[in-house]
């Protein structure tokens, strides 16, 4: 989280530590299975590709951010006024997933990470808008709720 005069909450969804040894694990089986197949410097060059394949995508994949800044919320390419917001909802791992899953709606916005198991839903207001709700993924959904309330009472 964040502190200025302008940002009232902010996080990253970066992936996990895990992801970044499992992926490395996979590039390495690679490079394992061509070092014998092909020429010494195919099988390095061809690893070092998928190298930065893996770490592109994973840096982009995590690279979402959730912001409560200057009345607006911004979660991942999208962004709200704070003025069209209802009730935002801290959902535990089980209601994360069965708002995700059986009882979700598909106009819905989400923002979602396999990697964190809780969200916050969050109710748009706006009736020009058709969506009914924007379902965020967070590590602190009690701290993004509080600051939603924070921002929309200013």
């Amino acid at each position: 989280m964040t502190s200025t005069a302008e940002t009232v909450y902010a996080e990253r969804l970066t992936v996990p530590l895990r992801w970044w040894v499992q992926g490395t694990m996979l590039v390495a089986t690679l490079w394992l299975a061509l070092v014998v197949a092909v020429p010494g410097p195919v099988a390095w060059v061809t690893t070092a590709l998928a190298l930065g394949l893996l770490a592109a995508a994973l840096l982009t994949y995590g690279s979402a951010r959730v912001e409560v800044r200057g009345g607006e919320l911004r979660a991942g390419p999208a962004h709200i006024e704070v003025a069209h917001l209802g009730a935002a909802v801290a959902l535990d791992a089980d209601q994360t997933r069965r708002a995700a899953g059986v009882d979700a709606d598909a106009r819905a916005f989400l923002v979602l990470r396999p990697y964190l198991k809780r969200a916050v839903k969050i109710t748009v207001n706006d009736p020009a808008d058709p969506t009914p709700y924007w379902l965020v993924s967070t590590r602190h959904p009690e701290r993004l709720v509080e600051a939603l309330r924070a921002a929309t009472s200013l």
